[in-house]
């Protein structure tokens, strides 16, 4: 499962796993929009500051334990944001009267199990991905598609990792280069395109659109280990070569049949529409 986001009963909550403490921290606004059973960030967002200065006067020792972390947005980029760990977010739900209270603290304390599970045993974070893949009525030939699909991103990480590109910053705009070079528009252009908020865009890609991506990814890799490019800067030339790769061959392929490779269709669950009642 992405280390970044995790969903619960459909909300998707963003996290951060610190591999020096074996800590997950989670966004509480997230955490809170799913308490309150509020899908408006923004509404969420003043909920929370409103209870943080609330818990402040009170001198409240759960404030002083939260901390905060770069997490992505709806737009792409990262924003510092308020996060906090299992035991510190179990203190803070007492605070907010919700009937999802003792739901979200079971889930909670089954993220933190799960993961020294998967610490134990990485193939159970795969088992995991596809079976929560499979509840969501994805192929096995669109599971397998995008499992293949991570291998390479995680592969193309790895070097960037070891080639001096750390930051999260860098990888998002290496990232969006790719993608923009390869599909003709960013990856938040992309996500609009899909009706897309805080989804993953790669769990909403068609099984074409996931080809591509891990062709222009693969590419980049190829093309980084053979300049051995170290760097941002590097990073980029190699990023916008491979993802013209991957461009030739969409066009080729669009041109000889005809059809779109990047469509807005997504997995999104379909909205039900009322019948009129003829009087």
């Amino acid at each position: 499962m992405d280390n970044k986001l995790a969903v619960f009963e459909g909300n998707t909550i963003r996290r951060h796993y610190d591999d020096k403490t074996k800590t997950w921290y989670f966004s509480i606004v997230d955490i809170i929009k799913v308490l309150n059973q509020q899908p408006d960030h923004r509404r969420a967002q003043s909920y929370w500051t409103t209870l943080k200065n609330r818990l402040k006067d009170e001198g409240s020792e759960v404030i002083t334990n939260c901390d905060q972390l770069k997490l992505p947005a709806s737009d792409g980029k990262y924003y510092m944001t308020d996060v906090a760990n299992t035991e510190t977010l179990l203190r803070l739900i007492q605070s907010i009267p919700s009937p999802k209270a003792e739901p979200i603290k079971l889930w909670l304390a089954r993220v933190g199990y799960e993961r020294v599970q998967e610490i134990a045993d990485p193939a159970l974070s795969i088992n995991r991905a596809r079976e929560n893949w499979q509840m969501h009525g994805r192929s096995e030939k669109w599971i397998q598609q995008r499992m293949m699909s991570q291998e390479t991103r995680n592969k193309l990480t790895d070097y960037w990792k070891n080639h001096e590109v750390t930051k999260e910053e860098e990888y998002a705009i290496l990232t969006n280069i790719i993608h923009q070079e390869w599909a003709g528009l960013s990856v938040k252009d992309h996500k609009e395109l899909k009706h897309l908020k805080n989804q993953n865009l790669r769990d909403h890609m068609s099984e074409a659109e996931l080809i591509f991506t891990a062709l222009a990814e693969l590419s980049t890799r190829e093309i980084a280990q053979s300049v051995n490019a170290t760097g941002l800067p590097e990073n980029k030339v190699a990023s916008k070569k491979g993802g013209n790769i991957a461009k030739k061959a969409r066009k080729e392929l669009e041109d000889t049949t005809g059809k779109n490779i990047i469509t807005e269709e997504n997995f999104l669950p379909k909205k039900k529409t009322k019948k009129k009642i003829a009087f």
